[in-house]
């Protein structure tokens, strides 16, 4: 329990800083966030990536003296309970507040209540949280329907350039890569940063949450998986190279991280939901600096850096329609299917084309094209283009600073 006092400073302090922020970035998707009415708008991403900003850019459109806004990862809001909620609630009617925006209210028991209360109230929600699993099982419980989300990620290469003030080019894509997207880290470049959040949310987030006790172990996985990041893997042969922990850990750990945003994974295609449960994944992370901060790779694989990017933007653009795909023919790195899991296009990722990689690269593609009845694919590079016509269609080798 704290007293209403408290929670009337904490949010006047909250507020002060908020507007103390300057010259922060328009993020692109600003213009995803709707104003539906009786719907709650969710944000959800890693944290550090933004979402605060992007809750204070909402609100600078609204009218003003009408938003009121409460980051409950607060250590003043320290022993804030579900009986405070009433409290809470007195201080948004004295404030004659109609925007509401909380960040990280899922640390609270019992807050999907108070926001559906809310909503029936006719308040206009907005929440941000980072942990995508915990947000979207409590709002599924009470607000079934009556939720919108929206992901929000590291900046864009897009956004980079613009933060940054570089223009489109093979050279800042490889800077992209390597440094990610994460803006306080662009602000200093000290790696330090990206490792102490990764710290932050294998302890807070994932271990505090679900009580593991042991954190190394925890650790030691997170970092094999950055460090083989593009790669497939499977729960057996991770238990072997971590030893001592067993498979259903290691598959509840991954869980938990993709959960928090720090990785994502990416299933085989397959008609057969068994068959794409069965086969081994590939693991992706959801911000390329962090895993270039946290490996101590003095010469980072830009290969793998390239199709984790490629991958990023397509998980974006296609959520939940997007796989790999590997038969005799060959190893296709990404396949974008529509609503009914059609397979609509086929991308292959190459760093560079050369005499040596260029087949291996080109039947990937084509095993792809004839298997699903493609006439045309995609090939991404650093910084070629060019078209390779074959029998089955033609084979489009793109830039991807270009179109990516």
């Amino acid at each position: 329990m704290i007293l209403q006092e408290q929670i009337e400073h904490t949010i006047t302090q909250q507020s002060n800083d908020l507007r103390k922020r300057t010259n922060e970035l328009r993020r692109e998707d600003l213009n995803a966030i709707a104003d539906v009415p009786s719907f709650a708008n969710i944000v959800t991403g890693i944290r550090r990536c933004g979402k605060s900003t992007l809750l204070v850019q909402v609100m600078e459109q609204l009218p003003k003296g009408e938003s009121l806004y409460l980051n409950f990862d607060d250590i003043t809001l320290s022993g804030f309970d579900k009986d405070d909620f009433v409290r809470l609630h007195k201080v948004i009617q004295q404030r004659k507040a109609k925007y509401l925006f909380f960040d990280e209210p899922q640390i609270i028991n019992g807050w999907e209540i108070f926001i559906h209360q809310l909503l029936r109230e006719k308040y206009h929600v907005y929440v941000s949280g980072s942990n995508a699993s915990m947000l979207s099982t409590e709002l599924g419980t009470h607000l079934t329907g009556r939720h919108i989300n929206t992901e929000l990620f590291p900046f864009s290469y897009n956004e980079y350039l613009t933060y940054t003030k570089q223009v489109p080019s093979a050279k800042s894509l490889g800077k992209y890569m390597n440094e990610g997207g994460m803006p306080e880290y662009l602000k200093s470049k000290r790696s330090i940063i990206l490792r102490s959040l990764v710290d932050d949310i294998l302890i807070r987030d994932i271990a505090v949450r679900h009580n593991i006790r042991n954190i190394e172990q925890l650790r030691q996985l997170a970092l094999f998986l950055f460090t083989n990041n593009t790669k497939p893997y499977s729960a057996n042969s991770l238990s072997k190279t971590i030893n001592g922990i067993a498979t259903s850990t290691i598959l509840d750990y991954i869980d938990y991280m993709r959960n928090a945003y720090l990785i994502d994974t990416l299933g085989a295609y397959s008609t057969s939901i068994r068959a794409t449960m069965r086969n081994p994944k590939k693991v992706y992370a959801i911000d390329m600096g962090i895993a270039a901060a946290i490996t101590y790779s003095v010469s980072p694989d830009m290969g793998r850096f390239l199709e984790n990017h490629v991958f990023l933007t397509l998980r974006k653009r296609h959520k939940g329609h997007l796989f790999y795909y590997s038969d005799e023919g060959g190893e296709c790195d990404f396949i974008v299917t529509d609503s009914a899991n059609i397979p609509q296009s086929a991308y292959q990722v190459c760093l560079q084309l050369t005499n040596e990689n260029i087949g291996r690269e080109v039947k990937g593609l084509t095993s792809a094209m004839k298997r699903f009845n493609l006439d045309e694919s995609t090939l991404v590079t650093l910084d070629t283009e060019d078209e390779i016509h074959t029998e089955l269609g033609c084979i489009h080798i793109v830039k991807g600073w270009q179109h990516f």
